[in-house]
């Protein structure tokens, strides 16, 4: 049995971080941390962040997943994250829930990215109760077949993390930074971003979305809340993977994208 299962109750113990507006580069690295480097289970929710930024998987590239003009115009931040998954741009209308888990304190999951997502998906179906359109379709969460919540992950050998950002509200300028990703969900039907997200804020108040994720994950963990200044020293050191680009590296890459565009003609 884990050192952090609570005996009386029979359910393990997560520690619950609750923030608001937490730049989003902050938040990453913090997950990356605890992720790493704590034995500890952690649930943190963060409702907001404090400016756009453009959030890359680890493997993603800039040239095919971003339009760099108007982002270096625009200085809109790009991060790539430790975690697989898509490209987002998040704000202050989105909302982000990361669960950070012992393998063994979750026995019933196994640490392979489906059996993450099905766990996931039974927990969010506790909290969108009340609307007959939710499910889990592949890799995202969505209202009938548009798209409100995109999730990543990282498995480690005795720990896994399953973050999501919900899209409470969206600006559809934002949306055009992104370009048409060249691998999508067969269910996108080739839709663009504005056609295949919608806003959760059409479905459930924001209060009330965080009180129930709170209430569901209390179902299987005993959450203890804690302070973001309670954590700071608690965890060892690691090799940090999340990082933001520089606007150097993306204005390098403009160039060399259009280099081989002017080759190609």
């Amino acid at each position: 049995m884990s050192v952090n299962r609570v005996k009386d109750l029979g359910l393990p113990l997560m520690n619950l971080v609750k923030l608001r507006k937490t730049p989003i580069l902050q938040q990453l690295l913090l997950e990356e941390r605890l992720l790493r480097s704590s034995s500890e289970n952690w649930c943190i929710i963060n409702d907001g962040t404090n400016v756009p930024n453009i959030v890359m998987g680890m493997s993603g590239k800039a040239c095919e997943l971003v339009e760099l003009e108007p982002v270096i115009r625009d200085r809109i931040p790009v991060i790539k994250r430790f975690t697989g998954g898509g490209t987002v741009i998040v704000d202050e209308n989105t909302l982000f829930v990361s669960l950070i888990c012992n393998r063994n304190d979750v026995p019933n999951v196994q640490p392979y990215p489906r059996s993450v997502m099905a766990w996931s998906g039974s927990l969010y179906s506790d909290v969108f109760n009340e609307s007959s359109e939710f499910q889990l379709r592949e890799n995202d969460y969505v209202f009938g077949d548009r798209k409100f919540g995109g999730n990543a992950q990282s498995i480690t050998r005795n720990r896994w993390i399953h973050h999501t950002s919900f899209l409470w509200d969206y600006n559809e300028k934002n949306m055009s930074y992104l370009k048409l990703p060249s691998r999508v969900p067969q269910y996108r039907l080739e839709r663009d971003h504005t056609d295949f997200v919608c806003r959760m804020k059409d479905y459930i108040e924001r209060s009330v979305f965080i009180e129930k994720t709170i209430n569901a994950v209390g179902t299987q963990f005993m959450l203890k809340e804690i302070d973001l200044d309670e954590i700071d020293d608690s965890c060892g050191e690691h090799i940090e993977s999340t990082r933001l680009l520089t606007v150097d590296e993306l204005k390098e890459t403009l160039a060399k994208t259009n280099t081989s565009i002017a080759q190609a003609v």
